[in-house]
């Protein structure tokens, strides 16, 4: 079977973020988050499987940002917690199921969740209460693309990367039916 007869031919991309603007805009965000949290200790808790990606290279410049800012008592713990609202489909379902759940208690603790993408914010807004109910110090919320021409439950977004249209987008550990996540850039899936 030749490749443009290949069921896993590649559909047509358009690059709507770059690499380069990601690592930008992911410097910039974690020089304020070790701002925001000087001399306190953190907690990161990745939405899986979308933030993987945001969350490694977040982290990192917030180690980063910790060292420039002479923060050496800060410390930043990684938890993950899998949600799942889409499934393989490309619009959610509005029904959240956590997948996989958090491996050490947050109470107490400052807790910034980690998120690829608030479209219509149900998925956080459930996040954020059942957060809450393992009483952490504080919870903010990060996430790297906000699509708000789809919002149907506004909640915060103490940290934000990006803006986007009601696109549906693919790349930087975002998927389609679990394909595209390696991508190091935001396409839109045409």
């Amino acid at each position: 079977m030749s490749p443009s007869h290949s069921p896993w031919s590649e559909p047509p991309l358009r690059v709507l973020i770059t690499a380069e603007q990601i690592a930008a805009r992911n410097a910039a965000l974690g020089r304020q988050i070790a701002q925001d949290y000087a001399g306190e200790d953190l907690t990161v808790i990745g939405v899986l499987k979308g933030s993987f990606v945001f969350v490694a290279d977040l982290t990192r410049e917030i180690h980063r940002a910790q060292r420039e800012l002479g923060q050496s008592g800060s410390s930043v713990t990684i938890e993950f917690l899998g949600l799942e609202s889409y499934g393989d489909e490309t619009m959610t379902s509005g029904v959240v199921k956590i997948t996989a759940d958090l491996t050490r208690p947050i109470e107490g603790r400052h807790v910034l969740v980690v998120e690829d993408i608030i479209d219509t914010g149900l998925t956080m807004a459930y996040l954020r209460n059942n957060l809450s109910t393992r009483h952490p110090a504080s919870i903010k919320v990060c996430a790297l693309l906000h699509k708000p021409a789809r919002t149907i439950q506004p909640g915060p977004i103490d940290y934000l990367g990006f803006t986007i249209d009601d696109l549906f987008v693919i790349g930087y550990g975002l998927d389609y039916q679990q394909r595209y996540r390696n991508l190091p850039y935001i396409a839109a899936l045409e």
